[in-house]
């Protein structure tokens, strides 16, 4: 009788987290699907909640891509002029903090071109012949809750010295706690070369953090 008790205590709970996961999901979608009509219909209260909420992290996506914290400014202001200029093009069909960095990080290429400076995806050549593979993404939980820290002050003067397109994917992933497609989405590129962007990144971070420690 307990052995079975506890097998239906199992499925019960099972089936109370997959229901109450698929009601989130829902939940978020139809968030999503609301927002998009706002967007829409360029409704001014919308877009104040939107940047009293996305300002930080907007803000602080910006200061990491371009190094430069006037710049960021600018962009900032930019960005949401795109947003409600173009508030049309958003779906609903994903997350919107994935399209609004997607907004920030064009507005960024596009300057970086007409000053004939190199892009964001030119700074380094993360792309060899052999690329080191990513093995699993639980290998990298280890310093999630490091990179999530914004008062570790090592940690963040360390992703300052990488390589930009290695720290852009780093925070994506770590701060903005993006999913490898939503970056992938984000950056214009393939899934597999957000995979090898994060384990090289991470490997450059530790080398990084090493040399700051010895």
């Amino acid at each position: 009788m307990s052995a079975t008790f506890s097998c239906l205590t199992i499925r019960n709970a099972n089936a109370y987290a997959s229901a109450s996961a698929c009601s989130f999901s829902s939940l978020m979608k139809d968030e999503n699907k609301a927002l998009a009509r706002g967007l829409l219909h360029r409704d001014p209260d919308l877009l104040d909640q939107l940047i009293e909420k996305y300002q930080f992290r907007l803000f602080r996506y910006l200061v990491y891509i371009t190094a430069d914290r006037t710049r960021a400014e600018d962009f900032f202001q930019e960005t949401w002029i795109h947003v409600l200029e173009r508030g049309h093009q958003y779906d609903g069909k994903s997350r919107f903090e994935g399209w609004l960095f997607t907004i920030a990080r064009n507005l960024v290429v596009d300057w970086q071109r007409q000053r004939k400076m190199q892009s964001l995806d030119a700074l380094t050549d993360p792309e060899q012949p052999h690329p080191m593979q990513f093995k699993n993404e639980r290998e990298i939980s280890a310093l999630d809750s490091v990179l999530g820290s914004e008062q570790n002050a090592q940690v963040q003067n360390a992703m300052g010295q990488i390589a930009p397109v290695y720290r852009e994917v780093l925070l994506l992933r770590f701060q903005e706690e993006l999913q490898i497609e939503e970056i992938a989405a984000v950056l214009g590129a393939p899934p597999s070369t957000v995979k090898s962007r994060l384990y090289r990144g991470l490997a450059a971070l530790r080398d990084t953090l090493s040399r700051g420690a010895a």
